[in-house]
């Protein structure tokens, strides 16, 4: 469990330092050819991460899948989106609540499989390679939008 815990924190480390510093005021800046925007990437991953790990015992407001899930961009936002800040606070918070699953629900099945995952484990492990590509995607558009400002 060691492990898991370990790539949880150093997967949620990276995603919060690849923004650390970065001007806010290019957060919502969507570059030419990108799908959306560093702030919905951040939601993004919070809510994919909370939908498949804590969905039982949510403490993210109910439009964040409207506004963050698959399929969806910041161009069709509506209503009360939460900024940078709040996602960075509910990004750590999230964290500590990932990592006060126990070890034995590892091997637990879910109620609902998903592209060939059935255990709690499984969805850890999506959880940071999902995680991983976004700060990828993130770190892409910063390079991206700083050599263009």
């Amino acid at each position: 469990m060691n492990y898991v815990k370990n790539q949880l924190t150093v997967m949620r480390g990276n995603l919060l330092k690849e923004i650390e510093g970065f001007n806010p005021e290019f957060m919502d800046v969507q570059p030419e050819g990108f799908n959306n925007t560093i702030h919905w990437h951040l939601g993004h991953v919070l809510t994919v991460a909370e939908n498949f790990l804590l969905k039982s015992n949510s403490e993210l407001p109910a439009n964040y899948s409207q506004l963050f899930g698959y399929g969806s961009k910041p161009a069709e936002w509506a209503g009360d989106v939460p900024t940078v800040d709040v996602l960075k606070q509910q990004l750590h918070e999230q964290l500590d609540r990932l990592l006060e699953i126990p070890e034995e629900r590892l091997t637990e099945k879910t109620a609902q499989p998903f592209n060939g995952m059935e255990t709690v484990g499984e969805f850890i492990n999506f959880v940071v390679l999902h995680e991983a590509n976004h700060i990828g995607q993130i770190h892409a558009m910063k390079l991206f939008i700083q050599s263009t400002n």
